[in-house]
């Protein structure tokens, strides 16, 4: 258990005595505050708020970051509220204890829900001062260091949830021993036999490696020396949960991983750094493309440090790391080395600079996500970055995750670059928006006024900006869309009562829009696209009229309504039957899908008829746009090379082939199944006809259900 005076022997090597005396007065207050509780351990409370100010002491964070630490629990676990924490110790404590206090138990549908909207409240919290991040680390770091006392299940809950998210949000702030406590700790917790086997083995390879890692050691030391460089040279152990993870992704056994020699070399500055790097190549011969060169372009989390790969003595494979001591200490403390807070009116530089436009990032991915669970799913997709860098064309850096492509780099540089995005040059050549980047590679993105975002995109965007633009994009268009069809919907149900929506009275319409609990006509036109609400009952309220069969007027009304292939997403084309502008065309109003048109013929649409108040008449527009699925079975001879005789006649017409599957009838022949997009009736059987014309072809029938 820490002592109170341990944290002030620590407190006086950075702190002034008044900053010092405020911190020590934080703890009385909080001891007072818990006075009576007990940890799961036996220990008094107060221990545990101790422990985390001395975690952030080692790390001499700033005397309000401490403060905060030792009063984080008391708003929650006691009855003194954020008012009183303001009166004593200013608002900043109160604001830091505030963002760091265990949020307030919301009842969630499922854990994941409730996890989830916990750390959409920290990075709320997070965006107003990045210090209450800092205060939550040290906080989880020391329940997972006395995880040991809670049930099984509790600690493998909590373990998964710092693996998932706190490690990788520590990785971020470049806090590289915070976050590889947590990885080990959490991975000994999650999987204690996989821990304790490996720990086990790595104790014995130790033992075996000392003679060859001294050798290596002492060659790296005495060079530098000959040549006049003053360095440290480090063995770099790997620490369990990395191991893990190398036998897992690389499925390599505990020796291939072991079979690496890492050593980190500590110099006085960046010049020295790259003398040294010569230096070290001329002792072992470098590996080719092994080298990275993170102090010219530092990663985003700060992290500066020269790295390469060499074949030393009987062949084996060194792993180097070269730094200064300023970037050692950022690459273990990250954005809490040699803290200076900085305030929103002075300029942050370095770490902090980094963490703030992250914590922006956050912020702005919270405004557009729909929910918690949607907002945390980009979370960890942004805290995984195995980084490329690649050049915008006016020689800017830009980093991204391993994986990347065009769109990721289009909405990187601005969100509107990437809404009106239409292609890409990489290195100067075109290329498809889908191709993954690679280092050093020079993107330039072509866009046009009026663009809009793909939403095939989805499939290939990488980075939880470019997703969340795009999903919130398509929900817009969505939304849009929806008003639009709801309109028609209603407008077409109320011809049946010789009306329109815009004769209806306005103040009538918001009284009856009011009784229906909606703030506006658009809510509620919207449920009607959507099908959450019928048109012809909705229409036969808004009138006031009492018909004998109200449901067979309003939907069975003349004047169909009209498909023009351009309604967007809140219409949908049945698979079952797959209709193509010239069939008798029927819809159905789904469920949260809103339209679906079907064949008049559709077997599935016969089956729909007891819903009747949910079918649409329906006609094709006389101007109908777009290209629409059909699918053929073709009866063929068993011959070599049919499928492509096939795909090379329906290509010869201009036509694209999107799916094909064959199915033997017997030894002679076999049945060619295909999925096209055609523009019509007329259209498809051009090309019916033209398949026919084949030799070896026997039948050609559309496939209605």
């Amino acid at each position: 258990m820490q002592t109170l005076d341990a944290l002030d022997t620590t407190l006086r090597s950075y702190l002034s005595p008044q900053q010092t005396n405020g911190v020590k007065r934080a703890f009385y207050f909080a001891e007072q505050a818990h006075y009576g509780q007990f940890r799961r351990s036996g220990e008094p409370y107060i221990s545990h708020p101790l422990a985390v100010a001395c975690i952030l002491a080692e790390m001499h964070m700033d005397h309000y970051s401490l403060m905060a630490a030792m009063l984080h629990d008391v708003i929650e676990d006691t009855g003194i509220n954020k008012l009183a924490i303001n009166l004593q110790f200013g608002s900043t404590v109160a604001e830091l204890v505030d963002g760091v206090s265990k949020l307030t138990q919301i009842e969630f549908d499922s854990l994941a829900e409730k996890q989830a909207e916990n750390f959409q409240k920290m990075a709320l919290a997070m965006a107003r001062d990045i210090r209450v991040i800092l205060v939550k680390l040290a906080d989880r770091l020391h329940n997972m260091r006395t995880l040991g006392v809670l049930k099984p299940e509790k600690s493998r809950r909590i373990a998964r949830e710092t693996l998932e998210i706190y490690a990788p949000i520590a990785m971020r702030l470049g806090m590289n021993a915070v976050r590889m406590e947590f990885e080990d700790l959490g991975f000994s917790a999650l999987y204690p036999m996989r821990a304790r086997r490996i720990d086990a083995a790595l104790r014995n390879a130790r033992g075996h490696r000392k003679e060859l890692v001294d050798k290596i050691r002492h060659q790296i030391e005495s060079t530098l020396e000959q040549e006049g460089h003053l360095v440290e040279v480090k063995g770099r152990e790997k620490h369990l949960y990395s191991i893990y993870k190398k036998m897992k992704v690389k499925r390599k056994c505990f020796a291939d991983i072991m079979d690496i020699y890492a050593f980190r070399i500590i110099v006085s500055s960046v010049d020295t750094c790259y003398r040294v790097l010569g230096s070290i190549h001329s002792l072992y011969k470098p590996v080719p493309g092994e080298f990275k060169d993170y102090i010219a372009i530092p990663k985003a989390n700060g992290y500066q440090s020269l790295h390469t790969v060499l074949i030393g003595m009987h062949g084996v494979p060194i792993e180097i790391q070269i730094r200064t001591r300023d970037m050692e200490d950022m690459a273990n403390k990250g954005i809490a080395a040699h803290w200076l807070y900085k305030s929103e009116d002075q300029s942050a530089s370095g770490s902090h600079a980094r963490a703030r436009l992250w914590v922006q990032g956050l912020l702005e991915m919270q405004q557009r996500a729909g929910n918690s669970l949607e907002f945390i799913e980009n979370v960890k997709i942004d805290l995984f970055p195995d980084e490329i860098y690649v050049f915008t064309p006016r020689g800017g850096i830009l980093e991204l995750p391993r994986g990347a492509t065009p769109v990721d780099f289009a909405y990187a540089v601005h969100t509107d670059v990437g809404n009106n995005c239409v292609a890409c040059r990489i290195n100067r050549r075109l290329a498809p928006l889908s191709e993954p980047l690679q280092s050093g590679q020079t993107v330039e993105i072509l866009t046009a006024s009026g663009a809009q975002p793909n939403p095939s995109w989805f499939n290939y965007a990488v980075t939880a900006k470019a997703r969340t633009n795009i999903r919130h994009f398509l929900k817009e268009q969505t939304w849009d869309d929806s008003i639009t069809l709801g309109r028609r919907l209603l407008n077409k149900a109320l011809m049946g009562f010789d009306s329109q929506l815009e004769h209806i009275d306005h103040d009538q319409l918001k009284e009856y829009l009011a009784s229906q609990g909606y703030a506006s006509l658009e809510p509620m036109l919207e449920d009607i696209a959507r099908g959450n609400r019928l048109p012809a009952i909705t229409a036969q309220q808004l009138l006031g009229e009492l018909k004998a069969n109200p449901l067979e007027r309003g939907s069975g009304a003349p004047n169909p309504v009209a498909i023009r292939g351009t309604e967007g997403f809140m219409v949908s084309y049945a698979k079952c039957c797959h209709p193509i502008p010239g069939d008798p065309i029927e819809g159905y109003l789904s469920p949260e899908k809103g339209m679906v048109v079907h064949r008049e013929t559709c077997n599935n649409l016969a089956d729909m008829k007891e819903n009747r108040e949910r079918l649409v008449t329906l006609r094709w527009d006389d101007e109908v746009a777009g290209e629409y699925v059909a699918e053929l079975r073709i009866e063929v001879e068993n011959r070599r090379g049919m499928i492509a005789v096939l795909a090379t006649r329906i290509n010869s017409m201009d036509v694209n082939i999107d799916n094909i599957s064959t199915e033997d009838k017997d030894y002679q022949f076999t049945y060619v199944d295909l999925g096209m997009q055609v523009k019509n009736r007329v259209h498809l059987a051009r090309i019916m006809k033209r398949l026919r014309s084949i030799e070896s072809v026997r039948r050609v029938i559309r496939v209605t259900n």
